[in-house]
């Protein structure tokens, strides 16, 4: 057991992308699978592939990218800098990534098979309307009620 820990953090450090994304989705997709369980439904394996997909083509990807950037712009870890790092995140970073889970239900880049795709019935407008308030439907947490 003690043998795979080595292996991980070399493998973390000449591939630190492909290792993230690996890891990504390990860590969602067995989430997604013990989150079924302690409800005490039937596992939905389907449901846990649609997780698995979505963090390994946006989610893990995204939070590479956006960490990094993150940590080039404002470098440092003295207090002052860490709090403006999760208020950037929070404000800019955060709504991106929460608007992956609202793709599909918004009908304009559903991560779907081709055998699912169907015409959409709504207008791309709407579809971009629903998107965006379901990805910035944590703001007004931030803001006072009077703006």
């Amino acid at each position: 057991m003690a043998g795979w820990w080595p292996a991980l953090s070399r493998a973390a450090r000449r591939h630190p992308w492909p290792t993230n994304v690996l890891l990504y989705a390990a860590l969602f997709s067995s989430g997604d699978a013990l989150q079924q369980r302690l409800r005490g439904v039937q596992a939905d394996w389907r449901h846990t592939r649609r997780v698995a997909t979505v963090v390994v083509t946006f989610h893990a990807n995204f939070n590479y990218v956006w960490l990094g950037l993150l940590e080039r712009a404002l470098p440092g870890r003295a207090p002052r800098i860490v709090l403006a790092k999760v208020l950037c995140d929070q404000v800019v970073g955060a709504p991106i990534a929460v608007s992956a889970f609202y793709v599909e239900r918004t009908d304009v880049l559903a991560l779907c098979t081709a055998d699912q795709l169907q015409p959409c019935s709504r207008s791309v407008e709407n579809s971009l309307r629903g998107a965006l308030f379901f990805s910035l439907g944590h703001l007004p947490l931030f803001f006072p009620a009077e703006w």
